[in-house]
């Protein structure tokens, strides 16, 4: 079978439904639990600093020209990865003990890690190297030196992989999607944590299988069975606007000698991801980053420091302004921009209930009257949202979102529509759709923290329900995400404890 007929089979076959949900073990394997931390064994470990107290720009300059471009040295390197990737706070309650990160994550389950492509770096190395970066330590694992790496100066690489195991340990088949979607907030959050420092971010057209060999990821034996890693993406973080590109050819690694670590002691086989990897291996196409600022003149640092994933909306306090609702929207709009969100509006001042949508090209607008609902209003309130029906949506919301109240509790849910007919020019649009849509995602996170609010990610819905709510015409278009905005319910069972043991 070709890639797109692949990745369509597959999307398909993981649709929840009121009849079944996707395939999955159907219970909590805590005994297979996977680490949440990949470390390499034996690869000598570079400290980075912490930075907690450092002050950094206001949330409402981020992405300004106007902010001073920091200098690439391992303290400027360390922010970065800080906070972006970093651990937030560690959670416990009775003997169980967690950590939350940056970046959002389905399920807290983590499958994406990191690798540096680095030249040398003042204060780090005199020279290049390849380093894994663990987030637990905050730490550089040096994997391999490099020869001759033609990076600009002050210019160096990302590379985002990811680990399906995590993900398929409680989501079964499903778990392919919300790995895409983490490699997509992980993305963003390194766009904003670069923006914080003047850097600039790219995606780089690069082809996953030749990451994948410069990392060493192609070393079966390197890994445990079924924990091994796939490349997602590499992004370009430079000090100014991109001037010439890499060439990949000059970069020279010696295969690097190190084991990952076992990360479950035993593991279920999911047949279907191994040709769904296969297909997917490619130049995936590009996708936007939103390059917004936020609402809010406190140090970014703070906000994305509080970022969380609420568990649970008080229905009597969230509400949000008219105000408040376009600045979450404005915060998302990119550049040709290939996902809209269809909104459920429940308590927003000064709009009625119902179903609308936020429109994030101007120029996809006919397309999306052509294919959705003939019989929707289309009534613009402002900058790209339009009401498309009056009406109660909280059960219809709840419904299909799994039957989770946390969509019908909050100000609004929606659901990001993305432009499925992009895959008919090239199949790997499917994984470009999902990235784009965590960036969404983890934009929202931030904005809504920027404002006091709370927000989740929410891969669990009924895909067609939600497809035939729309009128969709044609699979021209498909959801990809769920997302809920709205004031949280704190558990104050749980205990906050720091980051990193060198921060107490």
């Amino acid at each position: 079978m070709n890639p797109l007929t692949i990745a369509l089979n597959y999307h398909d076959r993981t649709k929840h439904r009121p009849s079944r949900y996707a395939a999955s073990l159907g219970y909590m394997d805590w005994a297979t639990q996977p680490d949440p931390f990949r470390t390499y064994e034996g690869a000598p470990r570079l400290e980075l600093s912490i930075t907690l107290e450092h002050p950094t720009p206001p949330g409402d300059r981020l992405f300004s020209n106007e902010l001073p471009v920091a200098p690439l040295h391992v303290k400027a390197l360390s922010q970065l990865l800080q906070f972006s990737l970093g651990i937030a706070q560690y959670k416990a309650y009775g003997d169980n003990r967690w950590a939350l990160r940056m970046n959002a994550s389905s399920g807290n389950l983590h499958p994406t890690e990191a690798y540096l492509l680095l030249g040398p770096i003042e204060g780090l190395s005199e020279a290049g190297m390849i380093a894994h970066y663990h987030p637990q330590s905050h730490a550089l694992e040096v994997l391999q030196e490099l020869s001759a790496p033609t990076l600009a100066k002050g210019s160096f690489v990302v590379v985002l992989c990811s680990v399906l195991w995590r993900e398929a340990w409680k989501y079964g088949e499903r778990a392919w999607r919300y790995a895409q979607l983490d490699a997509g907030h992980a993305a963003q959050a390194l766009h904003v944590s670069a923006s914080m420092l003047g850097w600039h971010t790219k995606l780089l057209p690069l082809h996953t299988a030749k990451l994948e060999t410069l990392l060493g990821l192609d070393t079966p034996e390197r890994f445990a069975p079924l924990e091994h890693e796939h490349a997602d993406m590499a992004l370009l973080i430079s000090p100014k606007p991109f001037e010439r590109s890499v060439d990949w050819e000059r970069f020279a690694a010696t295969p690097h000698p190190y084991r990952a670590n076992t990360l479950s002691p035993q593991h279920h086989r999911w047949e279907i991801f191994e040709p769904l990897e296969a297909a997917m291996q490619g130049t995936v196409p590009p996708f936007s980053l939103p390059s917004n600022p936020l609402s809010s003149p406190k140090n970014a640092s703070e906000i994305i420091r509080k970022r969380r994933s609420a568990q649970m909306m008080d229905p009597r306090t969230s509400h949000i302004s008219l105000a408040q609702l376009h600045a979450l929207l404005r915060s998302t709009a990119a550049p040709e921009a290939k996902v809209h969100l269809m909104l459920f509006i429940h308590r927003v001042e000064e709009l009625p209930k119902g179903l609308y949508a936020y429109v994030r090209d101007a120029e996809a607008l006919g397309d999306l009257r052509a294919n959705l609902d003939a019989d929707f209003l289309w009534q613009p309130q402002g900058e790209g949202l339009y009401l498309l029906r009056e009406g109660e949506y909280r059960g219809v919301a709840k419904a299909i979102s799994c039957t989770q109240d946390i969509a019908a509790d909050g100000a609004f849910s929606l659901g990001m529509l993305c432009a499925m007919h992009r895959m008919e020019e090239d199949a790997l649009y499917y994984r470009s759709l999902y990235f784009e849509c965590g960036a969404i995602g983890q934009q929202l996170y931030l904005e809504a923290t920027a404002q006091g609010l709370s927000a989740t990610g929410i891969g669990c819905f009924l895909d067609d329900e939600m497809h035939a709510l729309l009128g969709l015409r044609s699979e021209r278009y498909g959801i990809l995400y769920h997302f809920t905005i709205g004031r949280a319910i704190v558990d104050m069972r749980l205990l906050d404890m720091a980051p990193y043991p060198r921060c107490e």
